[in-house]
């Protein structure tokens, strides 16, 4: 099984993992924030457009059976 998979390496020293967790938390950080972002500024520019193009703004869930 070993000869299939020469590209993994996992150390016996635990430690070595800490780095990784770090940069993944980083990471994990910052995707979340860009999220946050990019639905902040999407309903930005939703109202924006509404209001140039005089559209009344309507809840998103009016329009569903209940």
């Amino acid at each position: 099984m070993t000869l299939l998979m020469p590209f993994l390496y996992f150390p016996e020293d635990k430690s070595e993992y800490i780095p990784s967790f770090i940069v993944l938390g980083i990471f994990m950080i910052l995707a979340v924030f860009a999220t946050i972002w990019f639905f902040k500024k999407s309903k930005k520019d939703e109202r924006e457009f509404n209001n140039k193009y005089n559209i009344k703004e309507t809840d998103s869930t009016s329009g569903q059976n209940k």
